[in-house]
């Protein structure tokens, strides 16, 4: 190549090449909501309830569930329970604090089945769209098990249970005395000379 037909000096010392774009900038990742207490048991919960229709025999559709399917899920949950309840046989039927212990079984305490319900309705209510009336959990045959159930550890464990009565709101005192009516001095004040001087 010839000296004269090398790139001009122009054009190897020409501008620079443009920046590049900067990066454009990232949202932050979204980190997932952090649950309550309520929520997460309330989820676990759903979850155990689904897999015990799904390990039904035969296996049982959540629209097809009825609230005698969900007394059965209560009854297949007594297996995992604390509480002694014991039988009417037991020489420590009806004492709260039995001087040594038995062989009566161990079941879910009524409290616990209680609120169990009331997290599971509100999943299903969840799941259905806020439709009550096909929410098995909701059914009159559950609310009765559940009010047998304890009566049954009430006097079985010799603990009455008491319904917390709401306190009602106290009006306020009414006054005993009359209104108070405007004297007859009080327009004579208002209607007399401000200058303070009498009649001449």
């Amino acid at each position: 190549m010839e000296p004269g037909e090398g790139p001009s000096s122009s054009s190897a010392a020409g501008d620079p090449p443009p920046p590049p774009p900067p990066p454009q900038a990232q949202p932050p990742p979204q980190q997932p909501a952090v649950l309550s207490r309520y929520e997460s048991q309330k989820r676990r919960d759903w979850k155990t309830f689904l897999q015990y229709l799904k390990n039904h025999r035969p296996p049982l559709a959540l629209e097809r569930c009825s609230g005698a399917h969900v007394i059965e899920f209560l009854k297949y949950l007594d297996q995992f329970g604390k509480t002694k309840v014991h039988i009417s046989g037991c020489t420590f039927f009806g004492q709260s604090n039995p001087p040594s212990s038995c062989a009566c079984p161990l079941r879910q305490a009524w409290g616990s089945l209680d609120a169990l319900i009331g997290r599971l309705r509100a999943a299903h209510e969840e799941e259905s769209g806020g439709n009550q009336e096909s929410n098995p959990l909701a059914a009159r045959a559950v609310r009765i098990y559940l009010r047998e159930v304890r009566d049954a550890q009430a006097e079985a464990r010799g603990i009455p249970y008491q319904k917390k009565k709401k306190k009602k709101k106290r009006k306020p005192p009414s006054s005993s005395f009359p209104p108070a009516t405007p004297t007859s001095s009080a327009p004579d004040k208002l209607s007399s000379d401000p200058s303070g001087g009498g009649s001449s």
